[in-house]
């Protein structure tokens, strides 16, 4: 983390139709969809909080055409037999619950997990002097984790929003301990922007 990088960020991670609603989510997802409705819901209502208390949302968001997969992802897509998801220009890779308003930035992965390999997303965090992310959007095990894990490696702060994400392959609760073992994270809740808006030093200050 840069010196003076003392702001702090909500991540929006892939709030989008493909994963959140519909027949493609809910036969993806093995949990009960409505976990993922309760969960589009509450990160709604946290990029209303964050907003309210000047703190920057980032919208990332994910294009799986098959013309931006690698190699490798297409060998894995044909062996498992899945199908390419929010295909762009398609009402799956529309944002679901949530809109960025006017001067808001959207960073899109294409065919990656890792927001930083988006064009622009590692240097707009510099640029704006963020040093802590919190996450929320889906999904937790994923995107979530495979951008955590490189903020974790570039010095930045992590806060994961446990009810505005859900985890796909893993229970929830696995996931949310391995982040806060190997990186550090805190885990809360979009009803506690007093601990998610400030980073771990303005907490533990005065």
């Amino acid at each position: 983390m840069s010196a003076g990088a003392d702001r702090t960020a909500l991540v929006v991670v892939d709030l989008q139709n493909d994963f959140c609603a519909g027949p493609v989510a809910a036969a993806r997802y093995p949990g009960d969809p409505e976990r993922l409705t309760v969960v589009a819901a509450n990160a709604a209502r946290a990029v209303e909080t964050a907003r309210a208390h000047g703190t920057e949302v980032l919208f990332v968001r994910f294009l799986g055409d098959p013309e931006h997969q690698g190699a490798a992802w297409r060998h894995r897509d044909t062996a498992l037999g899945k199908r390419p998801k929010c295909l762009d220009g398609t009402w799956g890779a529309e944002f679901h619950r949530v809109a960025p308003e006017p001067g808001e930035a959207v960073f899109t992965k294409y065919a990656c997990f890792d927001a930083f390999l988006g064009e622009g997303f590692g240097p707009h965090l510099t640029g704006r002097g963020i040093g802590h992310l919190a996450f929320a959007g889906v999904f937790t095990d994923v995107c979530v984790d495979s951008t955590a894990r490189t903020a974790f490696q570039k010095g930045l702060h992590v806060t994961v929003l446990r009810d505005c994400t859900a985890a796909l392959h893993y229970p929830d609760e696995q996931v949310l301990g391995f982040m806060g073992r190997v990186y550090g994270a805190r885990v809360t809740t979009h009803d506690q922007p007093a601990v998610w808006t400030r980073l771990p030093e303005q907490l533990e200050g005065p």
